[in-house]
């Protein structure tokens, strides 16, 4: 029959399959060591070329993940065994604090009370531009409106404002408001009944 040959083409595996399983977990750990060494910046995604070196940074491992193998049984092993590690190593990284602040870094503190920190940014490799898009992004107008802004171990960015944000201030003129009609009411409660 045509579809026997066809099924064994799409399932044989050319290479053994602990083989298959070990290539992408060493790939995965020496990109983990890789993206620790090489920055935040690169998971934040600042610019193009960033975007660029991620999108290739894919391509040029998959043949080391898959090896010449191009069944579909490779490449379900291979994906078993990227999963595997990504378990393992989150696993790892909930049970302990000290290996995750080792594995993942630090945050970056980049603003301080509305001034720059230029060697956090130069540690950072990034450019008072691209910090400027990121607080105008967060919806700040001014370096001077930010308390505080951290470049995260995971890319993101924290900002903090000086004053609490007009959505929190009207939060706060609602919660003060119902309070003081709440001892209104419990007044008017406390009053006898008339007859």
């Amino acid at each position: 029959m045509v579809i026997a040959p066809i099924v064994e083409h799409m399932f044989q595996l050319p290479l053994p399959i602990a083989e298959k399983l070990l290539r992408p977990v060493i790939v995965y750990l020496a990109l983990v060591l890789l993206l620790r060494l090489f920055g935040k910046r690169e998971l934040a995604q600042l610019n193009p070329f960033d975007l660029v070196v991620l999108l290739s940074l894919s391509n040029t491992v998959q043949n080391a993940i898959i090896g010449e193998d191009n069944s579909v049984t490779g490449g379900i092993i291979g994906a078993i065994g990227l999963l595997g590690i990504n378990w393992i190593v989150v696993r790892l990284l909930f049970r302990s604090p000290r290996l995750t602040r080792m594995l993942e870094g630090r945050a970056a503190v980049l603003i301080r009370d509305g001034q720059i920190d230029r060697k956090a940014i130069e540690r950072e490799s990034l450019t008072r531009t691209e910090l400027v898009e990121v607080i105008h992004r967060q919806g700040f107008e001014h370096i001077h409106d930010v308390k505080r802004c951290e470049l995260e171990p995971n890319g993101t960015f924290y900002v903090e404002p000086f004053d609490p944000s007009i959505d929190d201030k009207r939060h706060k003129e609602l919660v003060d408001r119902l309070e003081a009609l709440s001892k209104e009411v419990a007044a008017l409660r406390a009053l006898p009944a008339k007859e």
